[in-house]
């Protein structure tokens, strides 16, 4: 997703979640700015579907949820919703009180990098994340090339960062005990259609 300037105007979580869900446009909320997201990338969808259908393979009959795109979450500590590109959590999820619509209790997070949002992902969308209290794994997946940055809660304000590089390599998620292979993950990914695309 490639993430919009805010406008400028300070609004209310509520007045936020009136507008969203009567808008047609997704945007996250931060802090009072209500930041707009635009649309991704054939290959963004290609990898985000894919690692979907590979999680709920994997995760059959286990107590996990698995949601994708526009499952809208709430860090309560950063005041901030957003919207990741994929979260695992354990079943029932657990809702904002008093709503029926956005979830808080990740494990895993995965979100797929653009030039134009690994910065923000990699940064201040992370730093939001790292104040969940159930949130232990973080995936960021490259749409350029076969590369997945994995980032595992080790111990308070302590991550382990591995990097895996190579169609022929494969990803063992901490969180739950899940195999991605990354020449599945990118398995429909025209690496050299993506780059172009991007720079239009």
């Amino acid at each position: 997703m490639t993430v919009a300037e805010p406008k400028g105007k300070i609004y209310s979580p509520e007045e936020y979640l009136d507008l969203e869900i009567e808008s047609e446009v997704r945007s996250e909320f931060r802090d009072g700015e209500i930041v707009e997201m635009t649309g991704g990338t054939p290959e963004h969808n290609e990898i985000t579907r894919m690692l979907v259908f590979l999680l709920t393979m994997a995760l059959r009959r286990q107590p996990y949820s698995i949601f994708m795109t526009d499952q809208r979450l709430w860090i309560p500590d950063m005041r901030r919703y957003t919207y990741p590109d994929v979260m695992v959590m354990p079943r029932p999820p657990e809702l904002q009180p008093g709503r029926r619509d956005t979830v808080m209790n990740p494990t895993l997070i995965t979100e797929v990098l653009s030039d134009s949002t690994k910065g923000y992902d990699r940064g201040d969308k992370f730093a939001a994340y790292r104040t969940i209290s159930t949130f232990t794994e973080y995936l960021l997946v490259d749409q350029y090339q076969a590369r997945v940055e994995q980032y595992v809660r080790q111990a308070e304000n302590q991550w382990l960062l591995t990097v895996h590089e190579g169609l022929e390599v494969k990803v063992n998620l901490e969180s739950v005990s899940v195999e991605i292979a990354l020449a599945e993950l990118y398995e429909n990914v025209d690496f050299g259609a993506a780059k172009d695309a991007e720079k239009l």
